[in-house]
């Protein structure tokens, strides 16, 4: 049985994977950027949660990473597209089914990237914060 913290990450993974481009988890940078652009979910950080001690309970706010990456031309729409449909992915529903408290993003730091003999990129990693609670911090 997963944890409460792996079952959040999956359910937004499974969410992400709606976007219309690519969709890892953990993965590292490809040499090739897929038209649609890349959208890698990295795990982050829960850091240090609050306690409550009656009943016991964890309240973590989890820093989860989601790195977006388009090339070429158009990449600016592009780009946008992916931010606009992240933001849609959990706007009509921040508990994610009642997994997690609450779910909001923050915004991106966009940079372009010259690719020597290749389009530039625009990338960014956009913060996506999870607010759950746990009875125990490795569950």
């Amino acid at each position: 049985m997963p944890t409460t913290r792996e079952t959040i990450l999956r359910s937004f993974y499974e969410r992400l994977k709606t976007l219309d481009s690519t969709v890892l988890r953990g993965a590292v940078l490809p040499e090739r950027i897929p038209a649609g652009g890349l959208v890698i979910l990295r795990d982050g950080d829960p850091g240090e949660p609050e306690v409550t001690l009656s009943p016991l309970r964890y309240h973590y706010r989890h820093v989860a990473e989601v790195e977006v990456v388009v090339q070429g031309a158009g990449h600016e729409e592009g780009f946008d597209r992916i931010c606009r449909g992240l933001g849609d992915l959990y706007g009509d529903d921040r508990t994610l089914g009642g997994l997690c408290d609450w779910v909001e993003g923050q915004a991106p730091e966009p940079v372009d990237l010259p690719v020597e003999g290749a389009p530039s990129l625009k990338a960014a990693i956009i913060p996506i914060i999870l607010h759950y609670a746990t009875t125990d911090p490795l569950g």
